[in-house]
């Protein structure tokens, strides 16, 4: 993935964290996105032998690494099916979320700019540093719970273009903000595998997630933001 200069802003967070609506329809190139990823993930389903995913649980788009005491959650806060799967891991949360994207370049570029306008408008304070898996953002959102007090959420956004696809990381807890704490988390993150299916989608558009062993679940259109706040319900305890 590309890496871009650094820089701080005090723009501050609001609903389409999610990367905003889809855009046009894929270019119809035949060649791979123009963007690297790291070389240590994550990877492209056509990347990872068959007997390589014995170790992964199989949520439809992500194949994700099984940890010994990870929790999953699907997340599916509205109609239009599961969006989103945290995963919750030695006090913090990875959410993972997988997009279309073009065949010929990546969107991470554009999305975080997307994404800094959303916590602009939320009041959020924010700063883009260069990461492990290459620019990522910072931010400390304001928010408030059901009783009506009012705090801050840490969260660390992450991003890697894949060939037609985008997987984004949400990370929250004390590994947005301490690598010592982020480490098994962004373990797990390198470790995701993309299953980009065939379909012709525009960019953007998240791709279908399914409940393990189940049928895939409706296409979603609308993608909201980060609820920190709201979480999903457990699902699975990996052991």
């Amino acid at each position: 993935m590309a890496l871009f200069s650094r820089r701080k802003s005090e723009r501050g967070n609001d609903d389409a964290l999610a990367g905003g609506s889809a855009g046009s329809p894929e270019d119809g190139d035949d060649s791979s996105a123009a963007t690297a990823r790291p070389a240590d993930g994550p990877w492209d389903s056509e990347e990872v032998a068959e007997d390589d995913d014995d170790n992964r649980i199989d949520l439809g788009s992500l194949r994700v690494p099984a940890i010994d005491g990870m929790q999953l959650r699907m997340e599916s806060p509205g109609p239009g099916g599961i969006q989103a799967v945290s995963l919750v891991l030695g006090g913090s949360t990875l959410e993972l979320r997988a997009f279309a994207a073009p065949r010929t370049a990546g969107i991470w570029d554009e999305l975080r700019a997307d994404i800094l306008d959303e916590l602009g408008r939320a009041q959020a304070r924010t700063e883009e540093v260069d990461g492990e898996n290459g620019v990522e953002i910072i931010a400390e959102v304001p928010v408030r719970n059901a009783e009506g007090a009012t705090g801050t959420v840490r969260v660390r956004f992450l991003g890697v273009d894949g060939p037609r696809w985008f997987l984004r990381g949400v990370l929250q807890g004390p590994a947005a903000v301490d690598d010592a704490a982020a480490r098994e988390l962004r373990d797990v993150f390198r470790g995701v595998v993309v299953v980009r299916d065939g379909a012709a989608r525009p960019p953007r558009e998240i791709l279908p997630l399914r409940v393990p062993g189940a049928a895939v679940m409706p296409q979603v259109e609308d993608l909201p933001g980060l609820d920190p706040l709201t979480p999903g319900p457990t699902i699975a305890e990996v052991r």
